[in-house]
């Protein structure tokens, strides 16, 4: 199957890592979406981050990986067609069957519109017949964003969809985020060694298997 991640940020493609690393492996097409281009709002921020993303994708697998330019924590600044318009494209190149991207409860407003947005250009499937059958959508959990989204109007995420991962996509998982400077922080922050290690313990005590990434499924069709 043709897969594509849609992601808001560089180094979001991690917080899937161990699925992307493990559909790779089992012989499926993934590409990575990107939608912004540079992250100026955070610390620190690392002058090789081209060269850092290309290394975290080549250590998960992804084939290929598209980038957007728009601005970081801003993208609510940019039309709503805009964002659907480049989704639309990658679908398009990609002829896309399976899409994953955040959740639309996240506390990131880059990840809620990048969710959206996902959403909608999946409507592209309903007019034109002659691309691949879309077959499954998925929505995604960041550590430190979607356990935050304490908005009661919302409907916040609720894992229903399991990927084992195995010691080696954790693994995997874990060396793509360190090819990030300034990402992985120290115990008890979100995105530590031990939350990463544990929640995907977590996850995968609740799917009985060792290791998960968990998704809440919002298409499936076989």
């Amino acid at each position: 199957m043709n897969y594509l991640f849609v992601m808001a940020h560089p180094d979001d493609e991690t917080d899937v890592g161990g699925t992307i690393f493990k559909l790779v492996q089992e012989g499926h097409r993934v590409a990575v979406a990107i939608m912004v281009g540079k992250v100026e709002a955070r610390k620190n921020l690392s002058e090789t981050l081209p060269e850092e993303e290309a290394k975290s994708m080549d250590i998960l697998g992804v084939q290929k990986v598209y980038h957007a330019d728009f601005p970081n924590i801003k993208m609510n600044t940019i039309p709503y067609l805009d964002l659907v318009q480049f989704i639309k494209s990658c679908i398009e190149d990609w002829k896309v069957e399976a899409i994953i991207t955040h959740h639309t409860a996240d506390v990131n407003i880059d990840h809620v519109l990048t969710s959206k947005a996902t959403i909608t250009a999946c409507k592209l499937f309903r007019r034109l017949r002659f691309f691949p059958k879309l077959r499954l959508v998925l929505m995604s959990e960041t550590s430190g964003a979607t356990e935050w989204s304490l908005d009661s109007s919302k409907n916040r995420f609720m894992p229903n969809y399991f990927v084992e991962i195995g010691r080696e996509g954790l693994e995997k998982k874990i060396c793509a985020h360190e090819e990030y400077k300034g990402v992985i922080r120290e115990y008890p922050h979100p995105q530590s060694y031990e939350v990463y290690i544990g929640l995907a313990a977590y996850r995968g005590a609740q799917a009985g298997v060792r290791y998960a990434e968990a998704f809440e499924c919002v298409f499936r069709s076989e």
